[in-house]
């Protein structure tokens, strides 16, 4: 891998399904942690469609009523299985199904509520953000 020069921007997806239970998976790449899907943008691709792309490439679901959430800086940290820095641009969109299929950066996933989820080893920057979200919601 080339040594990287800037930060990368890449979005997030807080997915709720059709009984309002959050979409999790666990990742490798994470410590074997769950997180939410997601990565880069990429060039001349809005942050929307980018979000779409990430999600259908890592869990074959599509999602709908994107809203954005919030964004996060993350530099160098060890909840990664590399050192980089990236710009989480975090969003909640919804799905219709639950029949998610995995590519090669998951292990397994589950369908938990957000009260749940906050029980299961999920990385940092997921439960910054689903703490975002319950913080809206209650607001």
């Amino acid at each position: 891998m080339t040594e990287q020069r800037f930060p990368e921007t890449t979005v997030r997806a807080l997915i709720l399904g059709p009984e309002s239970n959050l979409f999790l998976m666990r990742s490798h790449k994470w410590r074997d942690k769950y997180v939410v899907p997601g990565g880069h943008v990429e060039l001349g691709e809005s942050m929307e469609e980018a979000l779409r792309r990430e999600v259908k490439e890592e869990t074959c679901l599509d999602v709908h009523d994107i809203e954005f959430l919030c964004f996060r800086e993350f530099i160098s940290d060890d909840a990664f299985w590399e050192k980089r820095h990236f710009i989480f641009f975090d969003y909640v969109c919804w799905t219709d199904s639950t029949d998610a299929r995995l590519n090669s950066e998951a292990q397994g996933y589950v369908w938990v509520t957000l009260e749940e989820a906050l029980e299961l080893p999920i990385e940092p920057y997921t439960r910054a953000a689903i703490q975002a979200y319950l913080k809206r919601r209650a607001g």
